[in-house]
């Protein structure tokens, strides 16, 4: 059975799916015709990989670094991280490992509609300025793109990073204790 936050994302999807149906339906369009304004951003949103890169990639190094402190816990260790504990204090018990997974789901939601919601107004803003400088829309159309990856590469560090490091140690502590 799907638990609430389960249900939510799956909820996501399907709107997302929803919304991609719609703006890729075929449309009467004459060459004249220019595509809506709206559906434009959609699409440029649904489909630029810098809205889901931040996302994906926190998801897997949080998880990761989840995963890895499992044999400790297992083993009367403590979790450091105040967000995955059950009194909400650092040094503590840990929570379930599927309530950590749901809490990491929920942080990987919220980093998905981050990046949705700067690409969608990065995508307007570079509309209006190819609107005021039709001559420039190269020059506009590139530094969209470049404003793009950088903030989702430099969100994507930020995220996920430090949690990359805390698999890898824990993986060798683990090791190194004979912990499974």
């Amino acid at each position: 059975m799907l638990g609430r936050l389960e249900r939510s994302a799956l909820r996501s999807v399907w709107m997302l799916l929803f919304l991609v149906c719609c703006v890729l339906l075929p449309q009467r369009v004459s060459a004249q015709e220019q595509s809506s304004f709206f559906a434009d951003t959609i699409k440029g949103v649904l489909f630029d990989p810098t809205t889901y890169a931040p996302a994906v990639i926190a998801y897997d190094a949080t998880l990761r670094d989840w995963n890895s402190s499992q044999p400790f816990f297992r083993n009367g260790y403590v979790e450091h991280n105040e967000r995955f504990t059950i009194s909400g204090r650092p040094n503590d018990v840990a929570v379930s490992y599927r309530v950590g997974r749901s809490r990491i789901l929920r942080d990987a939601i919220v980093n998905l509609e981050m990046s949705a919601a700067n690409n969608a107004v990065g995508r307007v803003v570079e509309r209006m300025l190819i609107e005021r400088y039709p001559t420039h829309r190269k020059l506009v159309k590139t530094l969209g793109w470049i404003e793009r990856a950088a903030l989702a590469s430099t969100l994507s560090y930020y995220l996920s990073a430090q949690h990359y490091r805390q698999a890898a140690e824990n993986a060798t502590r683990a090791q190194q204790m004979g912990l499974r």
